[in-house]
């Protein structure tokens, strides 16, 4: 039989008669929104971006409000765009690639690694399109101390990656594989050039400087080792024709920089190389959307044309 008791006492507290029995464990706190009202109502007019456009104008215009700097911004559009290119659009071409033939004896190899300057080098037998393995740079001197030593077990095995494969997606690989370089092969199995993790990063940060970059103190033309001369981008064309004995237009641009982008119809990138009257300038190192160092040679006799 119920308490009347009890009854009379929920008729009199309605609000606590369903009240459930306090928790015997730690409260919870109340949940609170840490927006300002302003902020939330900024948010409620102003929605986020709805495409990468947008949020590419939206950085900018953070960069124009000092939120971020220049540096930052180009970054963090590089991680944007990077994500919309594959293999195939930051590869070095197959005709520009430096390769080392498996049978070269051991002094053109070593010529071949001190001239180019390369930490690793793509190892073809027979025919450039048949890559073998990759060479380490480091590896080649343990010939010199056991000339018997078969270059052929130097050799490390080549990572073959198609031209369509997303950035994303191959730098993730050469993190989590340890690679460094990879062999781009087009879709009938042909070699279409390399990309190195160097080249995919180069997409975020922009051109990784190098030990061409620092010019303080130095000529704006300097003679290498092999004979040919380095040249700044932003050397006077004056100079140049005084330098190489030639007669290159001076009207129109001030630089030498100016006159091969011209000369190519945009700016020319990284291991490019461009023919203007009888020199050849191949680029060496661009920074910043221009070249920072062309390597300059004469052209072969007769040959006065233009683009290679």
């Amino acid at each position: 039989m119920p308490d009347p008791h009890s009854a009379r006492t929920a008729r009199a507290n309605p609000r606590h008669a369903d009240k459930p029995a306090p928790s015997r464990g730690r409260p919870t706190p109340p949940r609170t929104d840490q927006r300002t009202l302003f902020t939330r109502l900024v948010e409620f007019l102003s929605p986020g971006p709805d495409s990468k456009e947008e949020l590419i104008s939206a950085l900018a215009e953070a960069e124009q409000r000092e939120l971020i700097e220049p540096e930052s911004r180009k970054m963090l559009e590089g991680v944007l765009r990077m994500a919309e290119q594959c293999a195939g659009d930051a590869m070095v071409a197959a005709p520009r690639m430096d390769l080392l033939d498996i049978d070269a004896p051991y002094e053109q190899l070593l010529n071949s690694v001190i001239h180019t300057a390369h930490s690793r080098f793509p190892v073809y037998e027979g025919k450039r399109d048949n890559i073998i393995g990759i060479l380490m740079a480091k590896d080649l001197l343990k010939l010199q101390r056991s000339p018997d030593l078969n270059l052929r077990t130097l050799l490390r095995p080549a990572v073959f990656v198609p031209e369509s494969k997303g950035l994303n997606e191959l730098l993730r690989d050469f993190r989590s594989n340890r690679n460094h370089l990879a062999i781009v092969i087009d879709e009938f199995g042909n070699t279409a050039g390399l990309i190195t993790i160097e080249d995919v990063l180069e997409e975020i940060v922009g051109e990784i400087e190098d030990e061409f970059d620092e010019k303080d103190g130095e000529s704006d033309i300097y003679t290498l080792a092999d004979g040919s001369q380095r040249v700044a981008g932003d050397t006077a064309i004056h100079d140049v024709n005084e330098a190489f004995d030639t007669e290159l237009p001076e009207d129109e641009f001030d630089t030498i920089g100016g006159l091969v982008a011209d000369q190519l119809g945009r700016v020319p990138r990284r291991r490019e190389s461009v023919q203007v009257g009888p020199l050849v300038f191949s680029v060496m190192l661009t920074r910043g959307g221009a070249v920072r160092w062309f390597k300059v040679t004469r052209a072969a006799a007769g040959d006065e044309g233009g683009e290679r």
